[in-house]
């Protein structure tokens, strides 16, 4: 299944825009329950004058949550960028830590944000599971489990580890276009004969 969703996609790339880690960082907890192009256009006029925790601390809270207003949740959202923001300066000096246990105490970061900075900014093989992955992860089926935790346990023991780096993006990209939860792609699939979900679209 990798070698060809590689061979369709060799560089694959992360659909949320950035700069840096930090606005990486930042715009992954903003994605939450958003979608990655609402963030996008959100995200855009901010990172022009907030690339850095100390420029986003510097424009506040409130000026914050004008620039993110599109997206939901963003009343929380505005909080814990300005939280996270300070803790970064407090504790890293205004780096964004290559540790999880560092990122996944900063308000709003939980294991997928600091699963996907991890990968993206730093490199590390470790595979977010969003809501996609997990779709089709349990639908293939890739691992079969009830959480997404135990899917990401799951993935990272069984994908080659020529493919882990990249396999994060290439199964978002792959259930976010293909293997889509109302009506599958099934006969524009690359894997459709590898998968064994009985209610194929014909």
């Amino acid at each position: 299944m990798f070698a060809r969703l590689s061979a369709a996609n060799p560089q694959p790339k992360a659909e949320l825009q950035f700069v840096n880690p930090y606005t990486l960082l930042v715009a992954v907890v903003l994605s939450a329950q958003a979608t990655d192009k609402g963030v996008n256009l959100a995200t855009a006029p901010l990172f022009a004058v907030a690339d850095t925790p100390e420029k986003m601390v510097a424009l506040g809270e409130e000026r914050v949550r004008g620039f993110i207003r599109t997206i939901g949740l963003f009343n929380t959202k505005a909080r814990n960028v300005i939280a996270l923001s300070q803790a970064l300066i407090e504790r890293h000096g205004g780096a964004v830590p290559a540790s999880r246990a560092d990122l996944e105490v900063l308000p709003g970061v939980g294991s997928k944000t600091a699963s996907v900075v991890l990968n993206v900014a730093f490199g590390v093989e470790t595979i977010a599971v969003d809501t996609h992955i997990f779709r089709v992860s349990n639908r293939l089926p890739l691992v079969v489990a009830s959480t997404t935790d135990k899917v990401q346990a799951g993935l990272e023991a069984i994908v080659p580890a020529r493919y882990r780096l990249n396999a994060h993006h290439w199964l978002i990209l792959f259930g976010r276009y293909v293997c889509k939860a109302r009506r599958p792609e099934c006969p524009a699939c690359l894997v459709s004969d590898l998968c064994r979900y009985p209610a194929k679209t014909i």
